[in-house]
C-alpha cells in the first residue's frame, strides 16, 4: 500500500511560528498526517543545535534564531522556495539518510528541468550548482518520534548579501547563488508544486491533495 501525502502551499510565513506548528505536528499522539510544506520565511538567520557562533561573521538587524535541526547556521528570506516534508518515515519506511538523499536528488532533477546542472557533495549536505560549486540549495532536517521535520531551501530569486555575513552551512568562503542568477528564470507556481509532487513520488508516496492555508 502506498502511503498518502498532502501537499499544502502556505505563502510567507513566520520562522519561529511554523516551527511550532511543526513540533505540534511532530506530537501528535493520533491523526498524524504526511504532509509536504511548500513555503518561505521573512528575513532570518536560523542555526542548527551544533551551531558555531564564529560562523556569525556580521551581525545585522536581522533575526537569528535557535533551532533543532542538524547543520549550521543559514540565511531564508523572500525568494526562496522552502519545503518541508513531514513525514512518519516508520509507515513510510524511508531511513533518515535517505529523505536527505532523495531532497537533495529531487532538487538536482528539478534544477535540470529549469536548465540549471547541479551536484551534491557527501561531505555538504545539499546542493551545488555544477559549473562554480556555488550552493544552491541547504539542507537540515530533524528526526523525532520517527517522523521528520525541516527539509530544504532552494535559493529562487531572493537578497543574497545576508549569507555575506555568515559562513553558510558553516563553510568557510562558501558562496551562494539561485535560479535567477543563473536562468534569468521567475518560477511559475506549478514549478514550485511540481517540486514537491516530485519529492512525493521520489519517496513512493501519493500525493493526495494540493491546498493552500
Amino acid at each position: 500500500m502506498i502511503n498518502a501525502v498532502e501537499i499544502q502551499d502556505l505563502g510567507m510565513q513566520d520562522y519561529k511560528q511554523m516551527h511550532s506548528r511543526m513540533l505540534e505536528l511532530n506530537a501528535m499522539k493520533e491523526d498524524f498526517k504526511n504532509q509536504i510544506w511548500l513555503l518561505e520565511h521573512p528575513p532570518v538567520f536560523t542555526q542548527g543545535f551544533s551551531g558555531d557562533n564564529g560562523n556569525i561573521l556580521k551581525h545585522t538587524h536581522i533575526p537569528i534564531v535557535q533551532t533543532d535541526r542538524g547543520g549550521q547556521i543559514t540565511y531564508h528570506g523572500p525568494g526562496q522556495l522552502i519545503i518541508y516534508p513531514l513525514l512518519d518515515l516508520r509507515t513510510c519506511n524511508i531511513m533518515p539518510l535517505e529523505l536527505v538523499r532523495v531532497l537533495e536528488d529531487t532538487t538536482i532533477q528539478w534544477l535540470k528541468q529549469l536548465g540549471i546542472e547541479s551536484m551534491s557533495d557527501s561531505k555538504h549536505r545539499g546542493v551545488y550548482h555544477q559549473k562554480d560549486g556555488r550552493k544552491i540549495a541547504s539542507i537540515g532536517i530533524r528526526v523525532k518520534n520517527g517522523r521528520s521535520y525541516h527539509g530544504i531551501a532552494i535559493n529562487i530569486d531572493m537578497d543574497l548579501s545576508p549569507f555575506d555575513t555568515i559562513n553558510p552551512c558553516g563553510i568557510l568562503g562558501m558562496k551562494m547563488t539561485q535560479v535567477y542568477d543563473i536562468i534569468s528564470k521567475k518560477l511559475t507556481n506549478y514549478e514550485r508544486i511540481e517540486l514537491a509532487t516530485q519529492l512525493a513520488k521520489a519517496l513512493n508516496l501519493k500525493p493526495n491533495t494540493v491546498r493552500a492555508i
